[in-house]
């Protein structure tokens, strides 16, 4: 018979365990937001205040930054939304906007719970691509029937789901994006290898019950479905989303011959590279520019 005494401690053991998943959901889905304090005027880029509803119910928080270049046919520059990553907010993307304004319309958005966006906590991914999907419904008003999207970290994933549903991306470049989100929760936990087996799938369990986030999509899953033009681009020494993400990534879009990667030896998560805004607007002038 097992004592009395050892019961007691593994029961401890199991209800402490038990609160620390729920408590380690809770931190990932209500994460402290960064927020950069840029405004395009910090840029000294003229735009719009947009306001957005997604189909849940979320508003969102936009700006349109317009471009005064028309293309060969006379027609308005093309469209790109810019997404930012986790847990960030829309005025961290700025400096890629303004170097990519000249050439294109931007759109930038902040994801539900960050910035200026409604929403009391984040789905990592899985209810944001309605706010992509809001964006892209706002352009399309505006007249733009295809856009691109560039997407950084989180943003990145939303990005490559979206796309896999929706034909008006006509084109995705990902910087640094997760491949799946068990298997980065797992990352997260790498020195602790025999607790992250049973950590990982009580987060898991916790975020869906309480806030919906459905960690079964998975954007090489959605990669695998995928026949539009995208550019895949992560450092190989990325210490917080790890390089296997983007080899996984490659791996699944195999068949998509429209797609294009780009490794740089050496970066920090977030370190764009010395050519990435010259890589970036070549990628959509080939893909979106009529």
């Amino acid at each position: 018979m097992i004592p009395k005494k050892i019961i007691l401690y593994i029961s401890i053991f199991v209800a402490s365990f038990i609160g620390i998943s729920l408590w380690s959901a809770w931190l990932v889905t209500h994460p402290s937001r960064i927020e950069s304090g840029f405004t395009p005027k910090n840029f000294n880029l003229v735009f719009e205040e947009i306001a957005l509803t997604t189909k849940d119910n979320i508003s969102i928080a936009g700006w349109f930054i317009s471009s005064s270049v028309k293309t060969s046919r006379g027609k308005p520059a093309p469209a790109i939304i810019l997404l930012h990553g986790y847990p960030a907010e829309k005025g961290d993307m700025l400096f890629i906007a303004s170097s990519l304004q000249l050439d294109f319309n931007i759109f930038l958005l902040d994801f539900r719970y960050f910035g200026k966006s409604g929403g009391s906590f984040t789905t990592l991914g899985t209810n944001e691509r309605l706010d992509l999907e809001a964006a892209i419904d706002f352009l399309e008003s505006r007249g733009f029937k295809k856009v691109g999207v560039l997407g950084f970290s989180f943003g990145g994933a939303a990005a490559i789901l979206q796309a896999e549903k929706d034909p008006r991306i006509a084109a995705v470049a990902s910087y640094a994006s997760y491949a799946d989100l068990i298997l980065l929760g797992k990352d997260a936990y790498g020195r602790l290898p025999l607790i992250r087996e049973a950590l990982v799938p009580l987060m898991k369990f916790w975020a869906k019950l309480l806030w919906g986030v459905d960690s079964a999509f998975s954007p090489k899953e959605a990669a695998k479905n995928l026949s539009t033009p995208i550019l895949i681009i992560h450092t190989k020494t990325d210490e917080q989303i790890p390089f296997r993400h983007a080899e996984l990534l490659r791996d699944a879009l195999i068949h998509n011959k429209q797609a294009e990667f780009y490794f740089p030896e050496t970066g920090l998560h977030g370190e764009l590279p010395a050519d990435f805004d010259e890589r970036v607007k070549y990628f959509f002038e080939k893909h979106i520019k009529e």
